[in-house]
């Protein structure tokens, strides 16, 4: 009786600590709903920047840009190593901001797979490091254009 006790314990245990993982991984998933220097801008306010000739940035990599993408949007890959939080440490990362557009007072928006995506934050974040003025964080990104069935490539 007593190795059943113990078994049960243990099974509570490891239940307990991979509940608090998957809440804790839960957390740090979802981006953050500011960011310093960074206007965040919904879908609707994304097209009209983009209608009024801002460049869409899609931080999302090739293969997720081939496979679907803003109209429009210009593919800049934000290659993401460091962890999935605001304490992110760039240099664990790769973006080339000579991608972006030479003028600093261009208007860039940034997107990727929605809230849980971190690659846009990231690159917008990284625009403003390098002096660009007009940064939009479109946070929702590519579900919430489609979710409003603009067009898509």
């Amino acid at each position: 009786m007593k190795s059943l006790a113990l078994t049960s314990r243990g099974a509570f245990l490891f239940a307990a600590v991979f509940l608090l993982i998957a809440t804790v991984v839960a957390i740090a998933a979802e981006t953050p709903t500011s960011l310093a220097g960074v206007t965040v801008v919904d879908a609707a306010k994304a097209k009209s920047l983009m209608d009024g000739g801002a460049v869409m940035v899609d931080a999302r990599v090739a293969n997720e840009y081939a496979e679907s993408h803003i109209k429009g949007a210009k593919s800049v890959p934000y290659k993401e190593k460091s962890v999935k939080a605001v304490s992110y440490n760039p240099a664990e990362d790769s973006f080339d901001v000579a991608k972006l557009p030479s003028d600093k007072n261009a208007a860039l928006v940034f997107a990727c797979n929605g809230a849980e995506c971190w690659k846009s934050y990231k690159a917008a974040a990284a625009a403003v490091k390098s002096g660009y003025k007009k940064v939009y964080w479109f946070r929702d990104g590519l579900p919430g254009w489609k979710s409003k069935g603009y067009p898509v490539e």
